[in-house]
């Protein structure tokens, strides 16, 4: 379970500080965080995922203050609980994607199973480039490679940053359906960040935002 309360962020003492909406997302559920330009998502989704820290309030995730962690314990926590999608896939260009999906395993000292990566890629019907470096798949297969990344340690949640914003119609619909199927198979709560309108009515628990204020319903 993702909960907030009062939180807020300034990047600067002479810099406007954000308020954020209090939110609240329950084990294996999905929350929509919708909101254009300027509207403060991505540095929610930063603070969601620990790589920021409010200047005032909370966020718990499965019980656990962030602001009580720090460092590398801060890490370990994310490496264990969090799984990232972003918009433009990161992959390490000199390992092949096999070897990008163990790399969470290998940050938080946790054994990785080659077994299992490879099963999550042929689900996602990029099995075939298991042994291929990132740079050899296409736009589409490295999004779907990073599905599996993210997902490959079972997180309790999933955090997608702009996942459908350069994909047509068809392919945002695939990449949704694919990003809820397999969230849903490891029971993650699945939160995306994004300022795609396409997907307002996809979800019924969904956050608002805009540069003067913010909505939730």
């Amino acid at each position: 379970m993702i909960a907030t309360q009062q939180m807020a962020f300034r990047y600067g003492p002479d810099q406007v500080e954000m308020h954020f909406p209090d939110l609240t997302c329950p084990d294996g559920e999905q929350l929509l965080l919708l909101g254009d330009s300027g509207s403060g998502k991505t540095t929610l989704l930063h603070l969601l995922c620990g790589l920021l820290r409010p200047t005032q309030g909370t966020i718990h995730i499965n019980g656990q203050d962030l602001s009580q962690l720090n460092g590398r314990t801060l890490d370990r926590f994310r490496g264990s609980q969090m799984g990232m999608v972003f918009q433009k896939a990161h992959f390490v260009q000199s390992l092949t994607v096999l070897e990008n999906l163990a790399l969470p395993h290998f940050l938080t000292g946790q054994q990785a199973s080659s077994e299992r990566a490879q099963a999550l890629l042929d689900n996602l019907g990029v099995g075939h480039k298991a042994h291929n470096r990132p740079q050899e798949l296409s736009v589409g297969e490295q999004q779907r490679a990073s599905i599996a990344r993210a997902l490959i340690h079972r997180p309790s949640i999933v955090l997608a940053d702009e996942p459908t914003s350069a994909l047509d119609d068809r392919s945002t619909l695939a990449v949704m359906d694919l990003l809820e199927q397999q969230a849903a198979e490891v029971g993650a709560t699945l939160i995306i960040v994004t300022h795609d309108q396409r997907l307002k009515d996809r979800y019924s628990r969904r956050v608002e935002l805009n540069p003067l204020a913010t909505t939730a319903r």
